[in-house]
């Protein structure tokens, strides 16, 4: 298990392939997912922990059956949970979800312009 001092995250810099979810809207994470698939084939990583976990599916769901439908194939689903240290300094268990979405393969070329 991980211990995370949440009144201090880490820095915003994310790695290239994985996207945190958290407060906000759910096509900013869509739209973070679709530009990280539409770069060229690989795994995008969608991270979550606590109340953020149903945003995490929400966003992988918009992303596979309406932005890049039969476009991604589904990966590994991980699950489990983390100890954090909360604002209180009090430790406390969160769950966490990780997704993996895969797109094999080219990416299709852009439609031409009329």
């Amino acid at each position: 298990m991980v211990a995370v001092d949440v009144a201090h995250p880490p820095p915003r810099d994310q790695p290239d392939g994985v996207v945190f979810i958290g407060n906000r809207p759910t096509m900013t994470y869509v739209f973070q997912v679709v530009a990280q698939l539409n770069a060229g084939p690989g795994v995008v990583l969608v991270k979550a922990r606590g109340n953020m976990i149903a945003k995490a599916v929400d966003v992988v769901e918009v992303v596979r059956h309406r932005f890049l439908d039969g476009q991604v194939e589904l990966g590994a689903i991980r699950i489990g949970t983390e100890r954090l240290v909360n604002r209180d300094r009090r430790e406390a268990n969160v769950s966490f979800i990780a997704i993996s979405l895969n797109r094999p393969g080219p990416v299709p070329p852009a439609p031409a312009a009329p």
